[in-house]
This record gives structure tokens, sequence and C-alpha cells, in this order.
């Protein structure tokens, strides 16, 4: 089969830890063709298909560049196998522009994981009120005054812009309320835009642990990202210590019920963040940490991935 990544420049993944390029890495060992391209490598024209200008790559495992381009070429996008959305957010304009252009290559045919539809209607951030069950007390607004009273109420927060990643923007807010306006300005933009605030979970000094689904499935195990030193962020991007753990019995229950309800969405992959017994986040766009959980436990999760995206495009499993 013919998959087509589209994602962040290659020349700027780090692949001793990356998971799109665990992807590819799987995906060729297979047999599959590789091909790559960026969200602004998309387009359509009216009496046309949707088409990407795509390089067609070819994995070296050798330095100083770990792929090959071996062709550069536009292709329509039904014209692949599978189309992997693997473009980190920011969740901004231009990525619902590009969920839109993928939406129109599924109407024309093609195979997209996650589903753009389903990559729309649930922003990482809020997607956790579906699931009010699991979630600690939070709050979504653009009113400072409520964040104010929010603070009031439970004393240690956390407050965070609704369109970041990798930990940025994130601030604490103890009970001295110390910088509490300060952040509030910064965040908000004079109520221009909405901030999410939550209740501290002293729980993350054991970590933010990364449960993956896929097609619904729990990977038996998590990745705990341990905050180290005076860091209070459960980030792997900003210095966090990954420890790779059994499932409890509470993260797969939890994991199971937001499973049942998003696969069948067309969401493949899902990474929940979760604190304690609490999501905090639902990440649908770029979900990481295979290869950190496969070298620490062995359980590859590359191979069940695409194990999974096989299965959805009518390929018997593979023996791995």
């Amino acid at each position: 089969m013919d998959f087509l990544f589209v994602a962040d420049p290659l020349e700027h993944f780090k692949i001793y830890k990356d998971t799109t390029f665990a992807m590819m890495r799987e995906a060729a060992r297979r047999g599959h063709t590789l091909a790559a391209c960026g969200p602004q490598d998309i387009a359509w024209r009216s009496g046309g298909v949707v088409q990407a200008r795509a390089q067609r790559i070819r994995l070296t495992g050798t330095k100083p560049s770990w792929f090959a381009v071996e062709a550069n070429e536009t292709v329509a996008l039904k014209d692949f196998s599978a189309v992997l959305m693997r473009k980190d957010p920011p969740f901004d304009a231009e990525y619902i522009y590009a969920t839109h252009l993928l939406e129109q290559a599924e109407r024309e045919g093609a195979h997209v994981f996650n589903s753009p539809r389903a990559l729309r209607d649930h922003p990482e951030k809020l997607a956790v009120m579906e699931w009010p069950q699991f979630t600690g007390p939070t709050l979504v607004t653009r009113s400072a005054d409520d964040i104010r009273r929010f603070h009031a109420e439970h004393h240690d927060i956390i407050l965070k812009p609704l369109d970041g990643m990798g930990g940025m923007g994130i601030f604490r807010v103890e009970e001295d309320a110390l910088n509490l306006g300060s952040i509030i300005e910064t965040l908000n933009h004079g109520g221009a835009t909405t901030v999410m605030v939550q209740r501290y979970l002293p729980e993350i000094v054991a970590g933010d642990k990364r449960v993956l689904l896929i097609d619904g499935t729990p990977v038996p195990y998590c990745l705990a990202r341990i905050p180290q030193g005076n860091e209070m962020r459960g980030n792997l991007a900003v210095g966090a210590k990954g420890v790779a753990q059994p499932l409890t019995d509470h993260d797969r229950a939890m994991a199971e019920a937001v499973g049942r309800v998003l696969a069948p969405r067309g969401l493949l992959l899902i990474g929940l963040d979760v604190i304690g017994t609490h999501i905090t986040e639902i990440n649908v766009t770029s979900p990481t940490c295979f290869q950190e959980i496969h070298e620490q436990t062995g359980c590859d999760v590359a191979a069940l991935f695409v194990d999974a995206m096989e299965r959805q495009l009518g390929q018997p499993a593979q023996a791995h």
C-alpha cells in the first residue's frame, strides 16, 4: 500500500523519539511505500480533486539524513491507500482549513486517519467536556472575573491556552494568587481569548500519564511523564522524565469508555492525558510516546497502529 504522511518538515524530526517516524518505519518494514507533505502542500481546484505536492521518500537508516527523496510529484489524495494527518498543533485556522481539504478528499474517495471531521470536532483540551465524570474541576471561559472566582474556590489552579502543545503557556497559581492578574491578561487578552482553568492535581508528581487508544482499544502500557526539578509541567518537551507503566484498572476503564464513543467517530489514534484518576486532555491531532513505550516495555505500539490501519483498509493482518 501507499501511505501519505501530512506532517511537519521531515528535517525537524527527532527520529529517536518521533512517533510519526515510528509509524513510517513500521509501514516501510511491511513493504508499504511512503510519501510526505505538509498541510501547505495540499490544494484543490474547481473541476479537479484535492491534490498534494508530495515527496516520495525512502528510509535510509543512515546519517546525516534519515530519509532520501526519490521523487517530487503532485498526486491526488484519493490515489493513496491512506492519508495520515500527523501535523502537530497549534490547532489554528490553518489547521482547520487543512481538515476541510482533507474532508473533501474523503468525499472523493481518500482514506484519512484520523478523520478530518473528528479532528475538527474534538479540539484536544475541549474534548474533555464530554467526559465530566472523568475530569477534575475545570472552567472554560473568557471572563477574568470567572477565573478569579474559580481560584477563590479551589485555591491552587492551572491556567492554559486552548491552542498550546508541549506544556507551552501553562501557568500554576497557588493560594497566594501571586501574578494571577498578569497571567489572566497574558492568556485572556482582555476577554478576547478563551482560557481553560483546572484545579491543580497534586498527583502530577507521579506523572502526567499518556494513555494511548488504537481503534478504541487501550495500549497495555502508558508513559508517565514525571516533572523534574522545579518544573510542574509533565511534558517531555520541557524535560519531564518518561517512565512506561502498565495501565491501572481505572486507567483502562476510563480509556475503554472513551474509546467506545470516539473510535466510531473516526478517531483511530487517541492519546489521553491522565493525572491521578482524572483525564485532563484528549489528544487526537498527533499523539506521541510510541517509541518510549516500545523501548521500555517491548510493546510495539507502531505495529499495533499499522495493524489497525491495515484492518480498516481491508488488508489481512501481518505477523510481527
